[in-house]
């Protein structure tokens, strides 16, 4: 049952808690002294009948085994009331109670006092708190009996079994909670750990993807722009030269990965050496505001990775346009924008945007960047810029 449900007039039917009924976490110094407290108890029952002078000669057997025969139905009792099973908890304590009574008829009460005690502490203990109370009160005429000091002494024992066996209830309740409270927190540790290694492997899958994505991407600019030149019959010069283009973009993708994979062991190049050799290739102007700082792991990579999609987008659809990269570092962030004029460069030679070309690729490589600066708390907007397009990205840093 919930804790909820033993709230208010629910906490007086409810049982226990299981980690309350168990034994389980409870140290080994305090079961040993349980057990020596019962077997104490056992030898002052058996030992008081003795005295009582009410088992002579050969009944003198009777004591010892009435004890063990308790014995063993309490330890049903721990097991019944384990299973939260009612009827036989409650069987069990009668069976104690009428050995206790037996021994109250045949001259030993303080033995029977014992057993009596024993029954209430332990419905007080296990049992839902109105069956506790009203096994007490139902044994309340039994130690008026059973006490040479009548009502008064019933009282007294019949108080002290009650704050007794509550007191052994509470403290068996707040193991439980503390076990419960310890099962909550190991669930919270595992849920996190599962969940950190798959934001982990989701990081690294996106990092691999984003490289390959980049390099095949470039790849297939080039293969598609050989082939479309082997159809329309080109120089053989011409052909070689994207042929070696591909090429080259294949041995940059493979260095490219083995920078991710060094990148994910928190061993990498500053950001702006990488952005500077990234535009070598393009001929491209690279200029750094602010104050230059080390930048987070994931940070950096969404800033080259935006920063590579920009350039091959540039090489599809605008090749040998003259193009900007800015790195501008803020108050708690750092931007990125690439931009490019979107007409080829006087001095490079460029023959403007291919139709052909411009259509290769999947055309996700931008909406990839997108969802990576929002899963960093920042944005990315690409878009037009007069004559040419802009890629610009910003990420908390």
């Amino acid at each position: 049952m919930a804790d909820g449900d033993r709230r208010g007039t629910g906490r007086w039917t409810a049982w226990p808690a299981p980690e309350a009924l168990s034994r389980v976490g409870v140290p080994r110094g305090r079961l040993v002294l349980d057990g020596l407290l019962l077997a104490a108890l056992g030898v002052w029952a058996v030992t008081s009948a003795y005295l009582s002078g009410a088992f002579p000669g050969w009944y003198g057997v009777v004591p010892p085994i009435g004890v063990a025969f308790c014995a063993a139905a309490l330890a049903g009792f721990h097991r019944t009331t384990l299973a939260n099973r009612l009827p036989h908890s409650l069987g069990l304590l009668a069976a104690v109670t009428v050995v206790g009574l037996g021994a109250s008829l045949a001259g030993a009460p303080v033995t029977a006092t014992l057993l009596w005690i024993v029954v209430s502490a332990s419905a007080m203990e296990r049992l839902p708190l109105v069956v506790g109370l009203a096994t007490v009160l139902a044994l309340t005429a039994a130690f008026v009996e059973a006490d040479d000091t009548g009502i008064l002494g019933a009282a007294v024992t019949t108080s002290a079994v009650l704050l007794g066996g509550y007191s052994l209830r509470l403290d068996a309740e707040a193991r439980s909670a503390g076990f419960r409270l310890l099962g909550q927190e190991r669930a919270a540790r595992e849920a996190e750990a599962t969940s950190a290694a798959l934001a982990e492997r989701a990081r690294i899958a996106r990092e691999i993807h984003d490289v390959l994505a980049h390099s095949l991407s470039a790849q297939m600019v080039h293969l598609e722009a050989a082939r479309l030149q082997i159809e329309a019959g080109a120089d053989r010069e011409m052909i070689l030269e994207r042929v070696v283009a591909a090429r080259s973009m294949a041995r940059d993708g493979l260095a490219e990965t083995r920078h991710a994979l060094s990148a994910l062991r928190g061993d990498m190049v500053p950001v702006e050496d990488y952005l500077r050799e990234l535009a070598r290739e393009d001929r491209a102007e690279v200029r750094v505001t602010g104050d230059r700082r080390p930048l987070p792991a994931e940070a950096s990579q969404a800033v080259r990775r935006v920063a590579q999609e920009a350039f091959t987008n540039v090489r599809k659809h605008a090749p040998g346009a003259r193009t900007t990269l800015l790195l501008a570092y803020g108050a708690g962030e750092v931007g990125l924008e690439v931009r490019d004029t979107g007409t080829p460069a006087a001095d490079t030679g460029g023959d403007g945007p291919d139709v052909s070309l411009a259509a290769s690729g999947a055309g996700y490589g931008l909406l990839g960047m997108r969802e990576r600066a929002e899963l960093l708390g920042g944005t990315l907007e690409a878009g037009p810029d007069g004559t040419g397009f802009a890629v610009r990205l910003r990420v908390p840093a």
